[in-house]
């Protein structure tokens, strides 16, 4: 049980004191309390994980505690510990709600073993009270369709960041991954790589939109809270971060998040560290952070919307996401495979792309980026005549027109001894980026490029102001 409240009831003070000092190596905060009536009074402030209840104590009893204990909280892991002889009265003990029981003298590895079990049933339990069961298959970077080669250097990037997490040394979480790129370009798809190619593929991945929930609500689901915290707090309820502890959690839109929960993100990536609302003690955690935004979290920090602090801590690890328009030929291959998943759905096997429509596609904008493109194929294999699809068939948004550069009115030819590619790209770079007083934005719209493809192309080219 990573990092719980533990409190042990024994009127064995010696015995008492060895578990304490056994269970505070493992990494547990744990109190003593030598009799029930003791026990019963520290809970409230205490708000233990599991309490390890001796079943003969002077005054009230542990079958009674037992029963107090549930009154109180009906969701506390209570053990009974009981002497050889006694196990009928460990019987009723479990008939009352114990978790389970334990006989004296004790092995304090095997409690060690019952108190890692119970943590394991703990984390199972809360994070299929969050989510239904997640299959893995499909979610790492066979989901990502492409052949582009921006695209093929996402997804090496994605591996080699695999690859170096298996070699990590134990102990430490990986470093968090800051996913950049414009809406609808499959940021969470990225994200669900990034987990389920890596050693945490077994651990839950999960997920939360800032964008989605008042502050206060994003707060609550984060963190959680304890019973009694506020008004309506009727029961304790775990918060997502604790629910993804050994897993990934996934941040989307992260540029939107409210300054002071940010502060709180900054502390659980720095301390690896936890506390419910209405605890009184922290948790530590084994939880790594993805986040993604479709923002400039650059021109937020500026704009003091953005802890610096936090930025930089979260861009340990950057990846971007290129726009649907930056990929090529992989407007058709996407358009293909989105429509084969269609024609299973609507069971249209007969269904296909003309000619002309591909050209439709690939000469669009796409200001909606791959998730535009998925639509437009859905309503196409919905709502098509025949068997063929035609550009008629294709609901083309006019959005995003004015942004796009300008087509040149005739093909540009090519000299008879060929061209510098690369010197040819450097030059067209350095003119925007000058015209534009190194304006990232404005430069990459004369290109017709995202702002993070320009700054990549910047760096791998070593472009720098002139003069």
């Amino acid at each position: 049980m990573n990092g719980a409240a533990i409190l042990i009831i024994d009127d064995e003070e010696r015995l008492a004191r060895n578990m304490a000092s056994y269970l505070e190596r493992e990494g547990h905060a744990v109190r003593m309390a030598f009799s029930a009536e003791q026990g019963l009074a520290e809970v409230a402030d205490f708000r233990p994980d599991l309490v390890l209840l001796d079943l003969r104590l002077p005054g009230m009893d542990g079958l009674e505690a037992l029963r107090r204990f549930r009154e109180l909280d009906p969701d506390l892991r209570i053990v009974m510990m009981t002497a050889h002889g006694n196990v009928q009265n460990a019987v009723d003990a479990l008939k009352a709600g114990a978790y389970d029981y334990v006989t004296k003298p004790l092995i304090l590895r095997d409690l060690k073993r019952l108190v890692d079990k119970i943590s394991t049933d703990d984390r199972i339990a809360s994070t299929l009270s969050y989510y239904q069961h997640r299959d893995a298959r499909g979610s790492g970077l066979d989901r990502i369709v492409g052949a582009s080669p921006t695209v093929l250097r996402l997804k090496d990037e994605i591996s080699r960041l695999a690859q170096g997490e298996r070699q990590m040394a134990g102990g430490l979480p990986p470093p968090p991954v800051l996913v950049v790129g414009e809406t609808g370009t499959g940021k969470e798809l990225i994200a669900r790589a990034i987990h389920f190619e890596g050693p945490r593929a077994a651990a839950p991945f999960i997920e939360i939109n800032c964008a989605a929930l008042p502050a206060a609500l994003i707060e609550d689901e984060l963190f959680g809270h304890e019973r009694g915290a506020f008004t309506d707090a009727k029961e304790r309820k775990l918060g997502l971060v604790e629910a993804a502890d050994g897993g990934t959690l996934f941040l989307d839109e992260i540029g939107d998040m409210d300054l002071s929960l940010q502060a709180k993100v900054l502390r659980l990536l720095e301390d690896r560290r936890v506390r419910r609302l209405g605890a009184v003690r922290d948790r530590t955690i084994d939880v790594r952070i993805v986040a993604a935004t479709n923002q400039p979290l650059e021109e937020l920090v500026r704009a003091g919307r953005f802890r610096t602090d936090l930025y930089f801590r979260l861009r340990i690890v950057a990846l971007s996401v290129p726009s649907l328009r930056e990929r090529g030929s992989d407007v058709q291959l996407l358009a293909r495979h989105f429509l084969a998943q269609a024609k299973a759905r609507y069971r249209r096997p007969e269904l296909h792309l003309s000619p002309h429509a591909e050209q439709a596609l690939g000469s669009h904008h796409w200001p909606g980026n791959v998730r535009e493109l998925r639509n437009v194929m859905e309503h196409a294999a919905l709502l098509a005549p025949g068997p063929e699809i035609g550009p008629e068939s294709l609901i083309l948004s006019s959005l995003g027109k004015e942004d796009a550069p300008a087509a040149a009115d005739g093909p540009i030819g090519l000299p008879e001894a060929g061209i510098d590619l690369e010197a040819m790209e450097r030059s067209f770079m350095q003119q925007a980026l000058e015209r534009t007083g190194w304006n990232v934005t404005a430069a990459a719209k004369l290109l017709g490029l995202g702002r993070d493809a320009l700054r990549y192309r910047v760096e791998k080219l070593a472009l720098t102001k002139s003069g």
